[in-house]
């Protein structure tokens, strides 16, 4: 019998479900299966009608928006002319990654399994809905489905009679050779990939604008908690274009004594040369690594040591491991059954991939370099909504477990380090559309919520929109104190004097019992209902996503019920239609 022929098809916005894919892809080598893993946008879709099995991944961003690299796949699938019967030959199965705190949690994901149903196509498994928000993140969800899906997809297809499951010990092919050159090259595409600040067409993930820092100014009180910075970059000469609710996105690095410490726990010279070859046909190499690329360049710039590793990283270790004890604890760490212990270790105390490698030091020394980028992802971008001009308000996040280092955000914290008083320095960015937008009718009043640095994007809407001679701006803006953390203060009272803003403000900390802005949210209930209800007013919520966002729609729904007079199922089915309609729109973050 044939090996069954399996198709991965991903969209991914932040590389999770790029992740997942390619840990599908081994999982299906495992069994005997034959496996492709390609993005959507770069496959091919009007071949869907030969494919047998395929299993989707994809992300929801934004307002319940696919991933850049899927929108052309997702508006071809959604046309009206495809045929019920397009996909009858099909097996498929939709893995989705999102967030709850999002209303439209896992929404391209749910849309795409009900659309591929409209097809033709036959589902495997109900959908797996991965959560962002659960403490042991979207493997809670994805490793139950993952059972399940290879019980379904090797009951049609089953492995070949002549050909046994791998056992999960045995080491398979890195994805990529690492043939190291005895010469230093004394210049070449390193070189010129660094230098470059003139890309062609908008500046991108690919082609990043090294784009001069201004400005990196500490905007919170010396006492404060927090160090928050605002911080500036010249743009000029580099082709980007953004509107209010854009965001930035800025391509971090790790810090020399990580890189250092990483090098010399894995025995590598930082300072030899190699190029990278694909083993497979159809793979290729990561576009943004330049050939010749030193070591040091691919620790610094490219491989994300500081992140929190994946179980599939404990399960690659203990292939590599020579070293009996060290050995056993990662097959442990890397084992369905061991998941608990591994959240101990690794999860809650937020341990990172580095420290890792340290505590397995003869697995460490013993990791072949051509195993590097199977074993580690790529440090993905982070995204910053534009404040004005472009400016960004970054919170550097620091924080302790019960590990002795303090927690660090790999990009808060570089971009902190980052000092232009002292010289030159360029940051890699790029410009795409954020998930809020703004109303273009005129006359349509917002109403915005952004505590902390969630003002940041009500910064650049409300600028954009009193230009445009809109006073119907009401913002909600919460912080600890008066004269340690309240951001554009002078600015938004300034507005407030002119009449182009009502500004109602929270200082939790500044009397006995905390005050937050879903308390005066309330207070100021009639105004609210008056507005969204009266008026046709869009209603916006920015900032962290943990508590706030599910405070604050409780909020709302009270308004509704008290000022509105609807009942709890109405009231649940006005805020509804809002975020349906776009008049409610959020953007959380962790």
């Amino acid at each position: 019998m044939p090996s069954a022929r399996l198709l991965v098809l991903f969209g991914s916005q932040t590389g999770t479900a790029q992740d997942v894919s390619e840990r599908l892809g081994r999982e299906a080598r495992r069994r005997q299966l034959s496996c492709r893993v390609e993005e959507l946008d770069s496959y091919p879709v009007v071949n869907l009608i030969n494919e047998p099995l395929v299993i989707f991944v994809c992300a929801t961003t934004g307002q319940g928006d696919p991933p850049d690299n899927m929108k052309s796949f997702w508006r071809f699938i959604f046309r009206r002319s495809l045929p019920s019967t397009a996909l009858r030959q099909m097996d498929f199965a939709v893995l989705g990654l999102g967030d709850s705190s999002y209303a439209k949690f896992n929404f391209v994901a749910k849309k795409l399994h009900r659309r591929l149903l409209q097809l033709g196509g036959s589902a495997l498994l109900p959908v797996c809905l991965g959560d962002d928000q659960h403490e042991l993140g979207p493997d809670a969800a994805i490793d139950p489905w993952l059972q399940d899906l290879w019980e379904k997809v090797l009951g049609p297809h089953p492995v070949p009679l002549n050909l046994d499951l791998s056992p999960p010990g045995v080491l398979w092919p890195s994805k990529f050779t690492l043939q190291f050159l005895k010469d230093t090259p004394s210049s070449g595409p390193e070189e010129l990939c660094a230098a470059g600040t003139d890309p062609q067409g908008p500046p991108s993930e690919l082609q990043p604008f090294l784009a001069p820092m201004v400005s990196n100014q500490r905007v919170t009180g010396p006492s404060h908690f927090q160090d928050v910075r605002l911080i500036e970059f010249d743009i000029s000469g580099s082709g980007i274009s953004f509107a209010a609710g854009d965001l930035v996105l800025i391509q971090p690095e790790n810090t020399a004594s990580h890189v250092q410490q990483f090098c010399q726990a894995l025995g590598l010279d930082p300072e030899q040369h190699f190029t990278l070859q694909p083993r497979e046909p159809g793979v290729t190499c990561p576009t943004r690594l330049p050939q010749p690329c030193s070591v040091r360049r691919l620790v610094s710039q490219y491989l994300d040591i500081a992140s929190v590793p994946r179980r599939s990283f404990f399960e690659l270790l203990a292939c590599l491991s020579p070293h009996e004890l060290e050995r056993e604890k990662l097959w442990e760490f890397g084992s369905a059954r061991g998941q608990e212990e591994l959240c101990e270790y690794c999860t809650r105390p937020r341990r990172t991939a580095l420290e890792v490698l340290c505590d397995f030091p003869h697995t460490a020394a013993a990791v072949p370099p051509d195993y590097l980028l199977d074993l580690l992802p790529l440090i993905r971008p982070r995204a910053f909504s534009i404040a004005s001009s472009l400016r960004i308000l970054v919170a550097v996040v620091q924080y302790q477990t019960r590990l002795r280092e303090p927690r660090r955000g790999l990009c808060s914290s570089w971009l902190a380090s980052l000092d232009p008083a002292q010289g030159p320095v360029r940051v890699p960015l790029w410009v795409r559309s954020g998930g809020l937008t703004f109303p273009k009718t005129p006359d349509v009043p917002v109403i915005m919520v952004g505590p902390g640095t969630g003002v940041a994007p009500f910064r650049a809407a409300i600028q954009e929109r009193v230009a445009q001679g809109e006073t119907g701006n009401v913002l909600f803006f919460g912080c600890r104190r008066r004269d340690q953390d309240f951001y554009w203060e002078a600015e938004w009272e300034q507005l407030q004097a002119r009449g182009c803003l009502t500004l109602v403000t929270a200082f939790s900390r500044e009397q006995e019992q905390k005050v937050y802005v879903q308390h005066r949210l309330r207070a100021l209930g009639p105004l609210v209902w008056e507005l969204l209800d009266g008026r046709g007013a869009h209603f916006y919520l920015a900032g962290n996503a943990k508590y706030m966002p599910a405070d604050v729609c409780d909020t709302l729904l009270s308004i509704f019920r008290e000022e509105g007079g609807l009942s709890d199922p109405d009231a649940a089915a006005y805020l509804a239609q809002l975020q349906r309609t776009l008049r409610f729109q959020t953007e959380t973050w962790a």
